[in-house]
């Protein structure tokens, strides 16, 4: 992914994301860790949670479908998939750049927190001193070759807009390439505000970094509506629809968002599967008198440590690229503290591995916390790597 032409050694190059040497858009720099992983889908449809129910099941049985209805997440093999290393220079991809192709349409309007039954601002772990926002403000993307009435598939942007700038250059240039091997689909970009503050007793802590399917069914029952629900939306594309399929639902987060987007997929494999997360908090930041913290008193540390979730639950179905930096937070914390992000993320990233799933793990030296560089480094190729193997379905 460093753009300079200097391939990855071992895997091989489909799908633009290992890259091979002389490329110019070439792949990540550095070190191949593992040789990818296999399954993560196999089998029949499983009898998890149709919809998105309040508190609902988990999807079925390892590799099984997960919602009703819908098949398993493909299996497009390992290509891409392991361990990489970057920086510490880097270089912005050109397909997150504007390159002149035909745009699509943006639009944006606001949700009232008061108007939520799921997040509505006033929760008895919330903290007095960190405030809570009125309203959260949504932004959205549609591309150009989205084509009305479809069922679109969908990404979640956690922190929004976050990164939604670049995701547009994204689905822009990669919609219409000649390069079948780079082509993501034309998915509806959604970027969602947080809910205000950080930390423990905030609203966006809140939100993202408790262990529990509450977030997902946020996404799920409430913004998405309100997405196809929008009058200025409507006026566009009077037949817009969102799959209902999850392998056509992608989560991308930053910290505590990327805390978000493995928790989606991880409580409701049957709502999210494709899952993009950048210095992820796998660490301990949930609340820690939310009623969650009696199962998983560690909160997110609970994926990789302690429970070890990854490692002694069922396999989900769910496909998750990562990263963390060398300089990210506390990375010279002992495990004691539960509060080393570059710990967390390397322990998180192992056990995917270790549990047969398709992962993808960048270490990028040289830099920090949700590094905008890291970002312009990878993306592109992480949105062509998490959306392999997808196939619209007839939703």
């Amino acid at each position: 992914m460093s753009g300079a032409g200097a391939g990855v050694s071992g895997e091989g190059a489909s799908g633009g994301i290992a890259g091979t040497a002389g490329q110019p858009q070439g792949g990540i720099a550095g070190n191949v860790a593992t040789a990818g992983t296999s399954g993560g889908g196999s089998g029949g449809a499983g009898a998890g949670a149709a919809g998105g129910g309040n508190g609902g099941a988990l999807a079925g049985s390892a590799g099984a479908g997960g919602q009703a209805g819908f098949p398993p997440l493909p299996d497009p093999g390992p290509e891409g998939d392991g361990d990489f290393e970057i920086g510490p220079s880097f270089t912005v991809q050109p397909d997150l750049a504007d390159r002149g192709a035909p745009k699509g349409r943006a639009f944006e309007f606001s949700m009232a927190l008061s108007e939520s039954e799921i997040f509505d601002g006033t929760d008895s772990t919330l903290d007095d001193g960190k405030p809570v926002n009125t309203t959260r403000r949504i932004s959205v993307y549609v591309p150009d070759q989205y084509e009305d009435g479809s069922a679109a598939p969908v990404l979640v942007i956690q922190d929004g807009p976050g990164e939604l700038s670049m995701v547009r250059n994204a689905l822009d240039n990669l919609t219409i390439t000649n390069d079948a091997t780079r082509r993501i689909p034309p998915f509806i970009a959604v970027a969602v505000q947080n809910g205000g503050n950080n930390g423990k007793g905030s609203e966006r802590g809140l939100e993202y970094d408790t262990m529990s399917d509450r977030y997902a069914r946020f996404i799920d029952l409430e913004v998405l509506p309100a997405v196809v629900g929008d009058a200025a939306i409507k006026a566009a594309y009077p037949n817009i629809r969102i799959t209902k399929d999850p392998n056509g639902r992608a989560g991308l987060g930053c910290s505590s968002g990327g805390a978000a987007v493995l928790t989606m997929g991880w409580f409701r494999p049957d709502l999210f599967r494709r899952l993009i997360t950048y210095s992820g908090t796998f660490v301990d930041e949930q609340d820690d008198d939310a009623p969650e913290a009696t199962e998983y008193p560690l909160g997110a540390w609970e994926y990789h440590s302690g429970r070890a979730l990854i490692a002694t639950e069922p396999k989900k179905d769910i496909r998750v690229f990562l990263t963390a930096a060398e300089n990210d937070l506390n990375s010279n914390d002992p495990e004691s503290t539960h509060h080393n992000w570059v710990m967390a993320n390397e322990r998180t990233a192992a056990a995917l591995g270790e549990s047969g799933y398709h992962y993808r793990y960048v270490f990028a030296r040289g830099v920090g916390h949700c590094d905008i560089r890291v970002t312009q480094a990878t993306l592109a190729d992480a949105l062509i790597w998490v959306w392999r193997g997808y196939q619209p379905s007839v939703d």
